[in-house]
């Protein structure tokens, strides 16, 4: 039995208790293992100071193969994916693509010797054509005029070769999600891409979106493409790849068929020990309401909006946002945080209105684990001691008359570090040195643990993306912090683009679409079809 041109796996193949699998997809047939390989890394050893990012890495991709590249965030694979765009030079070893070596330090290089890589992070101008995002950047400066015609009639060749659907003069900015990925990878392709890294590509996609992209990939390796698959979501790793290879520490610390291989397994190579997966706890009858938002709208001009949205949040309980980025889960964290104000509508807080205010929110019991750790959640070039209480730094606990109490600041941040197991460096080191998943860590530490001698629980906790781009083991620690906190009574919003994180977590679950918010149901009620339509507006 084939789909989308591919052999199927035999049922249970690739399993393992605990593993979720939705509708049957496409697994590659295995590379013939005695071709000689499209890719080859030979001993790759890069080094930053004392810190040793890879340590001896050696790899191979087949012909017409799937490799999925694993590790925990500072496992090294960005290291070895710049390595092999030339952004970096390797201290040792060396690379070989299509049996030619590959100069080190040239991204040029790397392009023309049909490397291609699409980004979590979509990288193309909304206010230009699909057509124009494609060939931009393709043609040399000083040609006097762009050769439309051609590139079109290439553009719908490569587009109609891999099944890949797309209108050319359609403006990037009015695309899903989805079809901006669909560009990306047409982009890759157009520039000759044999080989094709794709960087946690389902990450903002739909249920139904991740399926098309799954048969997408199995006619790309029909047709002799060679992938590179990152991923943190295991399941998937295992339904679409021919090969696993895990890094940890920097080094390669496994390598295994996915045929046979269980998401269990994974873990405990990438983590080194045995994780427990996160597990549906049900709720205790919820509380009282905390919040109540009701008919509320935002500006509009403004790409993400609220548009007539309500909602009540109870103690005791999670309610999990489901939706594509973008449709204005951006909008109700502001909102929910002070820095976003309605135009009509109410929001209240323990039955008084909220006030358009984080400070005096923070006062009030809301704490909020932002979607940009990086660029909101902490004030990199500051210390964690400093980051640890900025949110509070101007009440009785840590100032006084307008001065900071460093000692009781930094006791503060110690009991943060030790309470929420932050590793890095300690109290004085730069909140940019920590990895992802402690400077998450550091984050829930002050959205949670109050100053000694006040009120430990939070009465309403805004968590938006809070396990995004976290490996599996600082998942599993932030999902459970989350858990914890409703358990103690706080009202917990969880807005996330990941729908095992919503089924697992949400006691109710609601879908955002166009700044629009479905009826907050109980989780049993929905299943993981019926929230992608909602996701995609067809529910």
């Amino acid at each position: 039995m084939t789909r989308g041109g591919l052999p199927l796996p035999p049922a249970g193949e690739g399993g393992g208790e605990g593993i979720r699998r939705g509708p049957p997809s496409p697994r590659p047939s295995p590379a013939p293992r005695e071709r000689e390989p499209v890719l080859r890394l030979c001993g790759i050893t890069k080094r930053f100071g004392p810190l040793v990012a890879n340590d001896n890495v050696s790899l191979e991709l087949g012909a017409g193969e799937v490799l999925a590249l694993l590790g925990e965030n500072g496992a090294g694979k960005s290291t070895l994916v710049s390595i092999l765009f030339g952004h970096y030079v390797a201290d040792a070893g060396s690379i070989e693509v299509f049996g030619e070596p590959l100069p080190p330090g040239q991204p040029k290089a790397s392009l023309a010797a049909g490397i291609g890589m699409v980004h979590q992070h979509f990288t193309l101008a909304d206010n230009l054509s699909v057509l124009d995002n494609v060939v931009l950047g393709t043609e040399p400066l000083w040609q006097p005029f762009s050769r439309r015609r051609e590139a079109r009639a290439r553009l719908a060749a490569v587009a109609a070769r891999f099944g890949l659907p797309v209108d050319p003069e359609a403006r990037v900015g009015s695309l899903s999600v989805g079809e901006r990925q669909r560009v990306e990878i047409l982009k890759a392709l157009y520039r000759g891409a044999r080989i094709l890294i794709l960087d946690e590509p389902t990450a903002v996609l739909t249920p139904q979106e991740s399926e098309a992209l799954f048969h997408t990939l199995g006619q790309m390796v029909a047709q002799g493409l060679s992938i590179v698959f990152i991923s943190h979501k295991l399941g998937e790793v295992l339904r679409v790849s021919n090969r696993v290879a895990v890094l940890r520490a920097g080094r390669l610390v496994a390598e295994a068929p996915a045929a046979g291989t269980s998401e269990a397994q994974l873990a405990q190579w990438m983590v080194g020990q045995a994780v427990a997966a996160p597990v549906r706890r049900p709720t205790a009858r919820a509380g009282d309401v905390v919040c109540a938002i009701d008919n509320v709208s935002t500006p509009a001009g403004v790409r993400d909006r609220l548009d007539g949205v309500s909602l009540l949040l109870r103690a005791g309980e999670i309610v999990a946002v489901a939706g594509v980025s973008g449709n204005g889960q951006v909008a109700l964290a502001e909102l929910l945080s002070g820095v976003r104000h309605a135009v009509s509508g109410t929001v209240r807080l323990d039955g008084q209105p909220l006030p358009p205010d984080p400070a005096r929110l923070v006062e009030r019991g809301v704490a909020r684990v932002p979607e940009d750790r990086h660029a909101v959640g902490v004030i990199g070039d500051l210390p964690v001691w400093e980051n640890a209480v900025s949110e509070r730094l101007r009440t009785p606990a840590f100032s006084r008359w307008s001065v900071v109490r460093r000692s009781a600041a930094r006791r503060h941040a110690a009991r943060v570090i030790e309470t929420f197991d932050v590793r890095g460096g300690g109290p004085l080191a730069p909140a940019r040195s920590l990895s992802g998943g402690n400077m998450q860590k550091l984050i829930l530490g002050r959205a949670l643990l109050a100053p000694e001698g006040q009120v430990a629980t939070p009465r309403l906790i805004v968590a938006h993306q809070p396990t995004w781009g976290l490996d599996i083991g600082a998942v599993a620690y932030v999902q459970g912090q989350l858990v914890a906190a409703r358990d103690a009574g706080a009202a917990v919003l969880l807005i996330s683009d990941d729908l095992d994180e919503v089924m697992t977590l949400g006691d109710r679950i609601a879908v955002m679409h166009h700044g629009r918010l479905t009826a907050a149901r109980d989780a049993g009620d929905w299943t993981r079809e019926g929230i992608g339509l909602a996701m995609a507006g067809a529910a």
